[in-house]
């Protein structure tokens, strides 16, 4: 089971997913709306790229950047949307802040996928009747 955790701020709601065999009518009513920020944080081609240099090992933003070729406020934004989602998590360790992805959070969107690998044959609609 997939469970939603949100957070609320000044700055808005904050959608992740965790891993959790917990079920009420609170995380099944925004179950769709943290898989569906998990999958926007995914859109991306920058955020893939990101993720994909974070898959390899724990990076701090300037060398993020100079990897990436892009500016420091540029990759900041889409630092922000990944991690809001869960999908990387920082760091602190002096004045850097260095970035790793958040493998619980990957496993809740496969498994929000593999729900529909285990559908076995879907059966016709019926009629509508008018």
């Amino acid at each position: 089971m997939v469970r939603i955790v949100r957070e609320t701020s000044g700055l808005g709601e904050k959608f992740m997913l965790e891993n959790s065999t917990v079920t009420s009518e609170a995380i099944r009513e925004d179950r769709p709306r943290a898989i569906a920020a998990g999958f926007h944080a995914l859109s991306d081609p920058l955020r893939i790229q990101v993720l994909e240099l974070l898959r390899q090992q724990e990076l701090c933003v300037c060398e993020l950047c100079d990897q990436l070729g892009v500016n420091q406020s540029k990759l900041s934004f889409h630092l922000k949307i990944l991690k809001d989602v869960g999908l990387i998590r920082g760091r602190q360790e002096g004045r850097w802040i260095y970035y790793s992805l958040n493998l619980p959070q990957f496993v809740a969107l496969e498994q929000y996928l593999s729900e529909y690998g285990r559908l076995s044959r879907i059966s016709p609609g019926r009629k509508c009747s008018e």
